[in-house]
This record gives C-alpha cells, sequence and structure tokens, in this order.
C-alpha cells in the first residue's frame, strides 16, 4: 500500500498495537489504540482497507477501565476475551487484564487482571498475545517483563506461561516463572 492502513487519531486512538482478528465466519477486524483509548474496525477481505460497520460507523471506540495499550482479542467456546496492558508501560504497575463479551466489537465485560508483577520474579509483565495449540484447550500467554536485576525500564524480556481457565471459563491469575513452559511434541497441527 506504501502508506499506513490508519495514520490518524480516531476517538483518542494512538495509531499503534494493531491486532488482527478473523472470525468464524471469516470477518477479520483491527483492534488498535493507545494513549487509554481503544478501537476496533472492520477490514476487508484482502485486509488492504477499511469497511463501514452495519450502523455506518467506522471506527468503533471499545475502550475498556484502566486501558493503556496492546489490544489481543481471542474466541473460546463462543466468548470474546478482550485483552489489554494496563499501568504504565516501564513501571512496576504494568499488567495485563481482560473483559469477555459476547460479539467481536463487544459490549464487553471487564473481569480483572490475569498477569502482574511478582516481587520475587520480575516486575512490569505486559504487552502480551495468546497462543492457543489447534484442537486442544493447550493455552499460552507470551509477554513481556523486567528482569529484578534492572531498572532499566526499557530492559524487557520476552516469556511464555501456561494460561488456565477456571469452570466458569474465567482465566486463572497466571503463575510468572523463570521456567517458561516445557517443551513438547504436538501432533496434527495444521
Amino acid at each position: 500500500m506504501g502508506e499506513p492502513l490508519i495514520s490518524k487519531f480516531h476517538n483518542g486512538a494512538q495509531p499503534i498495537d494493531q491486532f488482527i482478528f478473523k472470525d468464524d465466519d471469516e470477518q477479520f477486524y483491527m483492534y488498535y489504540g493507545g494513549w487509554r483509548h481503544f478501537n476496533v474496525v472492520k477490514l476487508s477481505e484482502n485486509l488492504l482497507s477499511i469497511e463501514p460497520f452495519d450502523d455506518g460507523e467506522i471506527f468503533k471506540e471499545i475502550t475498556p477501565e484502566n486501558y493503556v495499550e496492546g489490544p489481543f482479542v481471542f474466541k473460546k467456546n463462543k466468548k470474546y476475551y478482550m485483552m489489554w496492558s494496563e499501568g504504565g508501560w516501564g513501571g512496576p504497575d504494568y499488567s495485563v487484564a481482560y473483559a469477555i463479551g459476547y460479539s467481536p466489537i463487544g459490549p464487553f465485560k471487564r473481569i480483572g487482571k490475569i498477569l502482574k508483577q511478582d516481587s520475587t520474579i520480575a516486575t512490569g509483565a505486559g504487552h502480551h498475545s495468546v497462543i492457543n495449540i489447534s484442537n486442544t484447550e493447550d493455552y499460552y500467554i507470551v509477554y513481556h517483563r523486567r528482569p529484578l536485576t534492572t531498572e532499566n525500564g526499557n530492559h524487557r524480556e520476552t516469556c511464555i506461561d501456561v494460561m488456565t481457565f477456571d469452570n466458569k471459563e474465567y482465566n486463572n491469575p497466571i503463575r510468572m516463572t523463570n521456567k517458561g513452559v516445557k517443551a513438547r511434541k504436538i501432533e496434527n497441527i495444521e
């Protein structure tokens, strides 16, 4: 294209941290935003243009409470999990929170934080992604955090830990480790 798809602020959302989600009906959505504002747009099939929603709106603001940046959305058992980073990205309060909805554009109900610092492991944990191994209930969270050996807010390490759900399908708090996850053979990956 030779230029950004979104280069201007809409609804106060800084055009950063784009995440594309493909729903079961093959519709693509792009979630993005910084400066405490979070938008969703509907994308064309080739991902090169933005389409209006049924109500004619182009940029829908769906900012959850305490949102800062780093949106991520996934679907599990007909529920949409909207996740984001909150707190100061260079500080110890940087963390990951989430909400649940029944549509890719909400409304979403905030549930709470699932990943935050552990003073014995690391600080500034946030800005994540989620991996689900196809056709399994195995979920992993990939995120960055700051080692305890530094106070430099830009010093980060990339980590992966197991993500689990309770019997109501709420995310259990992430247990931050220094081990990551065990390597295992994964069969039948498409």
